[in-house]
């Protein structure tokens, strides 16, 4: 399947001079979701995970995906204050601007395996901040992955060291 075809593109959002990348497309197409969800699989049927964690908001849908067909918990990243527990956090820069996110303290055991979901990558902040987390509380990530990457951003100097699956990546204009 030819997911460039599906993915909408979204000229100056959130600001002037950023072409977004939206995925709902994907997820309002049956075949593209179907398509998705066998490769995000296919890609980490022989790995141990324990735990998938998925960041707010849209890798929420792949994350519950993944733990539902796999059988293992999902945990949520989310943007601080959101979670009502004790929690760890971790902030980190975007492309264009700054966030911090937030893991429930309990949801993340020791010495486990977890991999990291979310939609896109761009500068691989976000991911680094989840990875962080994960490392901080003495447990491995298992792995990355992302329907979309921006390569030309860099994202593979701050997450290189995982392994990292995508699906579809655009090099800039």
């Amino acid at each position: 399947m030819n997911l460039d075809s599906v993915i909408r593109k979204v000229p100056d959002f959130p600001k002037q001079g950023i072409l977004f990348y939206d995925i709902t497309s994907v997820f309002m197409n049956p075949q593209a979701l179907d398509f998705t969800t066998k490769r995000m699989l296919e890609e980490f049927e022989n790995d141990k995970i324990d735990a998938v964690i998925a960041v707010e908001s849209r890798g929420f849908v792949m994350g519950s995906i993944f733990a539902k067909e796999k059988k293992v918990p999902m945990i949520l990243a989310r943007k601080k204050g959101k979670l009502p527990c004790e929690t760890i956090e971790e902030s980190y820069e975007l492309e264009y601007g700054s966030a911090t996110l937030e893991i429930h303290k309990a949801d993340i055991e020791a010495g486990k395996n977890y991999l990291i979901i979310d939609d896109l990558i761009a500068t691989g902040g976000t991911l680094e901040a989840v990875a962080k987390m994960v490392e901080k509380s003495g447990s491995n990530v298992a792995g990355i992955f992302s329907i979309i990457a921006l390569p030309f951003l860099g994202f593979d100097k701050k997450i290189g060291k995982y392994k990292t699956v995508v699906l579809q990546e655009y090099h800039g204009e």
